[in-house]
């Protein structure tokens, strides 16, 4: 495994400072960017370790901290958060609630620009990977920001193609990204009927894209949560980094 250093920098954004924790190769070189959305439970140590992997790959993974503008928060422990209703409830209104659409597009757009001038990024094209509510602000991103988002990827995401305006599959015209989309199994944030919705909008599009399922539930990567699945979660990283590489390490 690649040595990977970690450093915190702070993102001024329209909001205020949104916090950034930058993953990359030890040594010098400049690697692409990817950015990596976290999943509703926020910053913790299992989402550090997955960004340190795609760095180990050979990336600079920023992975800003979307509940900055609710303050600080306490460490979260999925398998509580997620089996107490009251609790569930408490961080959803509090925390996730905040990083809407809307929102995180514009941290995204001050994420871009703070590192634009980093001598260890490549210019040019950036990648973007999230996981749950991760998943879908990674396809969201991809249609707000065509030029810079090469490639797009969202595990377990949930609400891809539904009836809300922000729905990622309403942006599949701006795309120009490859995508790649994995689904949970019985997964109610993203039946099938959602799957084959967002399928038709990326097909007429004519983006290049792959939607498939895993034999794993909803929130399967991340090693703290109640339905992690290691097999599956290794899956993931055997589909993610070639897909990277094989948009932002060719030429």
């Amino acid at each position: 495994m690649v040595e990977t250093i970690q450093q915190q920098v702070a993102v001024t954004t329209p909001d205020g400072i949104c916090p950034v924790h930058l993953h990359r190769p030890a040594g010098d070189g400049a690697w692409p960017l990817a950015i990596l959305y976290m999943d509703g439970p926020g910053i913790r140590p299992a989402v550090q370790e997955m960004a340190a992997r795609l760095a180990a790959a050979g990336y600079v993974v920023a992975l800003p901290d979307l509940f900055y503008r609710a303050g600080p928060y306490p460490p979260v422990d999925p398998k509580i958060i997620f089996t107490d209703p009251d609790l569930r409830t408490a961080h959803r209104d509090t925390y996730m609630a905040t990083a809407t659409p809307k929102n995180v597009m514009k941290d995204t757009q001050a994420l871009l620009d703070a590192l634009a001038d980093q001598i260890d990024i490549m210019p040019g094209a950036v990648g973007v990977v999230g996981y749950c509510m991760g998943g879908r602000l990674a396809l969201i991103a991809a249609g707000t920001f065509p030029d810079r988002i090469a490639v797009a990827a969202s595990y377990h995401g949930g609400g891809l193609a539904n009836d809300t305006p922000s729905s990622p599959h309403l942006l599949a015209p701006q795309m120009r990204a490859k995508i790649y989309v994995a689904g949970a199994i019985e997964d109610a944030n993203f039946p099938d009927e959602m799957k084959a919705r967002l399928e038709e909008a990326l097909t007429q599009a004519e983006v290049d894209h792959r939607v498939e399922t895993y034999p794993a539930r909803h929130g399967w990567v991340p090693r703290d949560t109640a339905v992690h699945d290691p097999v599956e979660a290794e899956h993931h990283w055997q589909t993610l980094v070639p897909l990277f590489d094989g948009v932002l390490k060719v030429g």
